[in-house]
């Protein structure tokens, strides 16, 4: 007859590892804690469900957005009373102190506030259906493009403002109405976004791959952990703004990406892990971060380690905490060259081989943590990923890489009844899967037979459908 402490959420979040250290790993918090209540950990990407009825409740109960870590306080039978992010250690002690006298002095207010946060939580879950069938036109994909247009920072790329995210579907959107269309403005709003992104310090310039979100709005400062979810996806935009565009920056992009998929998250059974870190040694980003004198060291100090800090904007005073730089671009190629008298293409030659060493001596520093659970949905989307690649390069590696995914989900998430599972960890899978990992597998398997007409992997794709109908259609 405890309260619950629900605390929600993912292994490579940095102030989830930080309230980890800061109170749950405190012995007068973790008494506290344990005296009083009874404390339950989940990982959002495990169970989106649970982190969607508590994120909602954080929403109410706050009046704004939320993050994670999402701590909620709910009574016995799981109904939350409220609910808020990161707290320092004094501060969680005063959020819990509060809690254990309310419960105890007057239980009946903690009642009316869970069943408050019940009725609002399920009124943000009702959808009123449309009377009749809606028609569905061409100008209801105009009305949505020009909304996702108004919104684009075109100097910078990404919605206006900061935090930046990718969103890689909006910009799959824009590309398939530039192409229906031929509105250049939608082409414009991609190229402007995926060449700022790749100039970033969002893009691991010297391993390949994006982290989360940008927190500034010229995507150079990261949250700097690395999700599958979005690599996947950016590898998809990317390969596909190249069929349009035909910018080999965007291919060398997609090559990269998969190189650091393929070496920091491919799992020995086919799949691939969930995601890397933000922190290493205790430090966010430290794994990725430079001062001017390492750089000089390693390449040192003469005209290449001048060209290379000239190239990626590195300074003595940096752009990060301590004196350290983000590596990202701002200067043209062509105009590094002539700054040291030297051809583009012998200016790229020299630079790459500066990107080589600190690549080289990077991988020498301790590694960020890998979470390597194994996600039915995000396998999906690596494993489009690569199709698409496939599709636009034609490289053969890509096709091999997408149907050992698809066999590995085939043999270790999929049942002889067409259900999946969503997570695959130590040989074991645990949980039920959720739609998406049906939509995404779907979606995924129609795109191995699209690049082998091997007919099987229509018949698994048709069969999850009809599973889905089955058992997820609301009537």
């Amino acid at each position: 007859n405890k309260m619950l402490i629900i605390s929600i959420g993912y292994a490579a979040c940095h102030w989830c590892h930080v309230m980890e250290e800061e109170s749950f790993m405190d012995t007068a918090v973790a008494r506290l804690m344990n005296e009083h209540f009874v404390s339950i950990k989940v990982d959002r990407e495990e169970r989106p469900d649970i982190d969607d009825i508590y994120m909602t409740a954080c929403q109410i109960a706050t009046g704004r957005g939320c993050g994670w870590p999402l701590n909620a306080f709910a009574l016995p039978d799981g109904r939350p009373v409220w609910a808020g992010t990161y707290f320092p250690k004094k501060e969680w002690l005063k959020v819990l102190k509060y809690f254990i006298d309310l419960y105890q002095k007057e239980p009946d207010k903690l009642n009316t506030y869970a069943a408050q946060l019940a009725d609002g939580i399920q009124g943000v879950g009702t959808i009123t259906p449309n009377e009749g069938e809606p028609e569905f036109t061409r100008a209801t994909l105009d009305d949505l493009a020009d909304k996702f247009l108004q919104e684009i920072d075109f100097r910078w790329g990404g919605r206006k403002g900061a935090p930046k995210f990718p969103i890689p579907n909006k910009y799959q959107f824009l590309l398939r109405y530039h192409h229906l269309s031929g509105n250049p403005r939608a082409l414009e709003a991609v190229t402007v976004t995926l060449d700022r992104m790749a100039d970033g310090g969002i893009y691991d310039q010297l391993g390949g791959g994006f982290a989360r979100y940008a927190t500034d709005d010229q995507w150079v400062v990261p949250h700097f952990e690395k999700m599958l979810y979005d690599n996947g996806q950016l590898v998809s935009l990317y390969a596909q703004a190249w069929q349009v565009t035909q910018n080999p920056r965007y291919r060398t992009i997609v090559e990269e990406t998969l190189a650091f998929v393929k070496r920091e998250l491919a799992s020995p059974e086919g799949g691939f892990y969930s995601s890397l870190d933000a922190d290493s040694e205790g430090e966010e980003g430290k794994f990725y971060v430079w001062t001017k004198a390492e750089i000089d060291s390693i390449l040192g100090g003469g005209d290449l380690s001048s060209m290379f800090c000239d190239y990626f904007e590195v300074s003595r005073s940096g752009n990060w905490e301590d004196g350290k730089n983000i590596l990202h671009r701002r200067k043209p190629l062509e105009e590094v060259a002539r700054t040291f008298n030297l051809s583009p293409e012998d200016c790229l030659a020299q630079i790459n081989q500066a990107r080589q060493k600190l690549f080289e001596a990077r991988a020498q520093r301790p590694r960020p943590r890998t979470d390597d659970k194994v996600l039915t949905a995000w396998n999906a989307l690596m494993l489009q990923g690569y199709v698409d690649a496939f599709k636009a390069f034609g490289v053969e590696a890509y096709r091999e890489r997408a149907l050992r995914t698809g066999r590995f989900l085939l043999q270790n998430m999929l049942h002889e009844d067409n259900r999946l599972d969503r997570n695959f960890k130590d040989g074991k899978s645990s949980i039920n899967a959720f739609l998406d990992d049906y939509a995404l597998t779907i979606q995924a398997f129609i795109g191995l037979y699209e690049i082998t007409f091997d007919e099987s992997w229509l018949q698994k794709a048709r069969d999850l459908t009809e599973y889905v109908l089955e058992h997820f259609d609301d009537p």
